[in-house]
């Protein structure tokens, strides 16, 4: 299943970032930093999965998940240190909405990845 729906999924998690980088970003596009180094992250990261090192790809896929979720929530958060550039608007926050909710199908499709494999590890 892994090998089937994660790539999809962590693809998803892209599109929600590139999403709202377009949304809020003065002239985004896939070549832009902001959109073109997490995705390079990404697809090595699914490069990986269908190499040895899979069972590393997969925790690293989960990481990158949770941070993109994570940077999807605080940085709307009113902290001094943001600079709410764009200004915090509805439109803004239901952007980091879509891109925080692109992230839960990797997050959850590589715990369950992870949990499966490490109980069929132990029933050997």
């Amino acid at each position: 299943m892994m090998r089937a729906w994660l790539p999809l999924f962590a693809i998803v998690g892209w599109l929600g970032l590139f999403v709202h980088n377009v949304a809020d970003l003065p002239n985004q596009t896939v070549l832009s930093p902001e959109s073109l180094f997490p995705l390079i992250v990404t697809t090595t990261l699914i490069a990986l999965l269908f190499t040895p090192l899979r069972s590393f790809a997969a925790w690293s896929m989960l990481l990158w998940g949770v941070l993109n979720m994570a940077g999807a929530i605080i940085t709307v958060l009113p902290l001094a240190v943001l600079t709410f550039e764009p200004e915090q608007s509805l439109a803004h926050y239901a952007f980091h909405l879509i891109y925080g909710l692109a992230q839960l199908p990797v997050v959850i499709a590589t715990v369950v990845w992870i949990h499966r494999r490490k109980k069929a590890t132990r029933s050997r």
